[in-house]
This record gives C-alpha cells, structure tokens and sequence, in this order.
C-alpha cells in the first residue's frame, strides 16, 4: 500500500483535500456545497460511499461549510477539537459519530495515522495534520498566521507537504483589502505569506521530501509563479517541481513512495 494525497480545490472559496491509504479515504476539511464536493470526489475517482471519514481542521466556512452535510448524507464520522465542535455545534447536532480530538494526540482513522497539532489562527481551536501509513508522513499546513517551533518540529522530516502561501505581502499591502482585513490576513494569527512559508520551509528537515504544494493562495493578493519561486528559492530544486493547489482544480493524486 501506499500513501496517495489529492485537492478538491483550495482557496477562500473552499478546501478539502483527501488523504488515501488502502482502502482508507479521508477527506481533510470541506468548504464546499454537497453536490460541488461530490463532483470534486468524482474528477478523483472516488465515491462519497468509499470515505472513512471527515477529519476538520477548524470552523471557518472555506473549511467547514460541507462537512455537516457530507457526514450526515453519508453517514460519514467526523472529527474535530474541542473548541471547533463548540463554535460549530448546531451544524453536527444530528451526526451520529462526531468525535472530540485531544490537538495532542495520534488517533487512527483506518490505515491511516493523524497527528493534530495547533496553529496560531483566529479560529476557537484550530490544527492542522499530519497522516502517515507508519512509514511515510504528509504534512499539512494552511491557515496559520506564523509558525512555532511545536509546527516546525512536527513538520519535519515529512515525505510531502502540502504548505499554505496564501499571499505577496506588497500585493496584499497595496491591494483593494480595507485596513483591517490586510491586518487580519497578515497578522500572526491570519495567514501566511510566501516570504514566511519560505522561511519557515528553511527550517525543517526536507531531506526525505518528495512532493512540495503550495495551497491556500489567495486570488487577488498571490500569483501561483510568486509562490512556487519563494518556495523552490529556499530548497535549491527547479520552479517546475513545486505544485499549487488551485481554486478550481486543485490538484491530481501524488504518491508517495
């Protein structure tokens, strides 16, 4: 077996992508409408029938706005912190099997190995993952306004990461945005910029990476040629080696081996 990773799409306008080991499928968030998810499942192959479950990271609507639907359609569980499910909690009063997870603590959702840990997000407990086979590790991160050194340890050593840069801080500066929205996207609890997800891939050990994403990208302050520069700048590999997750494709299954 081995450990395939694919986007439904990402961007402000919806995120989900899905984590697959075996017979295992997990969807990582989904913040889009129930017939849009479906059909996203579909352009991968899969059935919404085949998932394990709906693993959340937290509860803005880009993220969470499907899951309910989705969990409760499908019979599917879910899980989420704490403090996510409280801010949530009409939207999963009626799923069966919604479980509350400890941000500190492996769990096991079929094959698959997830492993929360907290981000610095204006979210009421937010994380981000990472899913292993028990040999291969993606990372995950998207929705962080800085990293840590709890986010730079985890991240490390990981086959594949999927990395938010989610805007150019002169293009977010000088755009459209009212002050307070450029505050809050560029502040250490909004999202990060290409320059910081550059610095922080410096500091990881990237020594067994073989896939590198850039998600998260934001359509009027990013470009995906400023993103995968920033990212393929720091590691030394050429431009065409780093994806981006887009908006409306996302991106295709990537294996790792």
């Amino acid at each position: 077996m081995t450990l395939r990773f694919a986007s439904l799409g990402s961007g402000s306008e919806g995120n989900a992508l899905l984590v697959a080991v075996g017979k295992t499928y997990v969807l990582l968030d989904c913040g889009f409408g129930l017939q849009d998810t479906i059909t996203r499942l579909a352009r991968l192959g899969v059935e919404p029938e085949q998932l394990s479950g709906i693993a959340v990271t937290h509860e803005h609507g880009d993220h969470i706005g499907g899951a309910a639907k989705l969990a409760r359609k499908f019979n599917l569980p879910v899980w989420l912190t704490h403090g996510t499910l409280r801010s949530t909690p009409k939207a999963f009063a009626n799923i069966e099997r919604v479980h509350e997870i400890d941000p500190h603590q492996t769990f096991s959702i079929g094959d698959l190995h997830v492993t929360p840990y907290l981000v610095p997000h204006d979210a009421a407990e937010p994380v981000q993952f990472v899913f292993s086979d028990g040999a291969r590790r993606l990372g995950v991160l998207t929705d962080t306004g800085s990293s840590t050194p709890h986010i730079e340890q985890t991240l490390s050593g990981c086959h594949a990461l999927v990395l938010e840069c989610n805007h150019d801080s002169d293009m977010l500066m000088g755009g459209e945005y009212p002050a307070s929205l450029k505050q809050r996207v560029g502040g250490r609890f909004g999202h990060l910029n290409n320059q910081e997800s550059a610095d922080l891939l410096i500091k990881l050990d990237v020594s067994l990476l073989q896939h590198l994403v850039a998600a998260h990208l934001s359509r009027k302050n990013n470009t995906p040629e400023l993103a995968v520069r920033a990212l393929s700048k720091v590691i030394g590999c050429e431009e065409s080696w780093v994806g981006v997750a887009t908006q409306e494709e996302g991106f295709a299954w990537r294996e790792i081996v």
